[in-house]
């Protein structure tokens, strides 16, 4: 499922560019970086720039998953149509 690994990978690279920039951030102001407060802060900061950001890839893999949902359960009415006639 190739949607899966793009999302999921630009999930990863936003959310590592995140930590990146608010760790230096942090250092540059602070002169030391609490890491339970970095990590925090990148999360939610990633959390956010991935609902505008990867708006794309998102709605590609809904669109996959959707039509998998579709024909899974096309597949599943066939089958139990095949079980009414016998």
């Amino acid at each position: 499922m190739k949607e899966f690994a793009v999302y999921t990978a630009l999930r990863i690279l936003l959310f590592l560019a995140s930590l990146g920039v608010v760790s230096g951030l942090w250092l540059l102001v602070a002169g030391e970086a609490n890491l339970l407060g970095v990590f925090v802060i990148a999360f939610v900061l990633s959390g956010i720039g991935s609902y505008s950001l990867l708006n794309g890839p998102r709605e590609a893999l809904a669109r996959r998953v959707d039509a998998r949902a579709r024909a899974a359960g096309q597949r599943f009415e066939e089958r139990k149509a095949r079980e009414d006639v016998d």
